[in-house]
């Protein structure tokens, strides 16, 4: 008697809560991912409506290590708390700081051609100090401290800046290490270049144990949990001055440097 009721109907259909994580990892969070950014998201996903899994539909370059850290560490906490499984599907690219993300799936999909992977630590910058000496202009730069002025772009480079500058990324490459062999464990290979930066197109990338299998978010999913599963929508909003179109100028930069970083993988 009470399937005939919609209400009853639509409640006993199991509910699966998909959040999208699109875009470069930062901390400002205004155009991209960032913590207190995907927060709320992540939350009313894990919470709302008792759902019988979370989906994470991730789209992602990379960026900020700590940011990545974060929002991969709030997802874990979530899915012990609540009991819940969490799938990860990639779409065009999940490197670096998006490999992060999807390495705190329980198990994560990937297209036949989505880029996974590269699991490192990257710092890009520049110099300017020779374009300065031919236009006459003299930097001048006074520390309270050895280190305080280090990697300074409009000096030149100091050997002993880029040691330090190495031993930092390479503590933050080890941290990004022991997260994908805590989260993948025996299902990585031993492939000396997994740790290497490289990435892996689809197949190889399961092949190689940093995905699991090949399929699309909808039909994997209707096969697991039934045909009439629904599906809750998650997406960051976008803000009042963005709507408007304010803030122009560092939106746009923004989307330059997100641009940028896509762009290494061909994207």
């Amino acid at each position: 008697m009470l399937s005939w009721i919609p209400s009853f109907r639509r409640k006993t259909r199991p509910l699966i809560a998909v959040v999208r994580l699109s875009g470069a990892i930062g901390a400002s969070g205004r155009s991209g991912l960032s913590d207190a950014g995907i927060a709320p998201l992540l939350e009313r996903a894990f919470s709302k409506g008792k759902p019988a899994a979370v989906a994470l539909i991730i789209n992602s370059p990379g960026g900020s290590p700590v940011q990545s850290s974060l929002i991969g560490a709030r997802i874990r906490r979530l899915a012990e708390e609540h009991e819940i499984p969490v799938y990860a599907f990639v779409e065009d690219v999940a490197a670096s700081g998006g490999y992060w993300l999807a390495a705190a799936a329980d198990v994560i999909y990937v297209d036949d051609s989505s880029i996974v992977g590269s699991i490192g630590v990257i710092s890009a910058g520049f110099g300017a100090h020779v374009f300065l000496s031919r236009q006459g202009i003299e930097r001048r730069v006074h520390t309270a401290g050895t280190s305080k002025s280090m990697m300074d772009p409009f000096r030149p480079e100091n050997p002993e800046d880029v040691t330090r500058l190495k031993n930092l990324l390479d503590q933050i490459h080890q941290s990004f290490i022991t997260h994908v062999k805590l989260r993948r464990g025996p299902k990585l290979t031993d492939d000396p270049a997994l740790f290497s930066g490289e990435v892996w197109v689809g197949q190889t990338a399961c092949d190689a144990g940093l995905a699991d299998f090949v399929g699309h978010m909808e039909p994997v999913l209707r096969e697991k949990f039934g045909a009439k599963v629904r599906f809750k929508q998650y997406g960051q909003r976008r803000s009042l001055a963005q709507r408007f179109g304010l803030s122009v100028t560092e939106t746009l930069f923004h989307q330059i440097e997100e641009r940028a970083a896509f762009a290494r993988f061909g994207l």
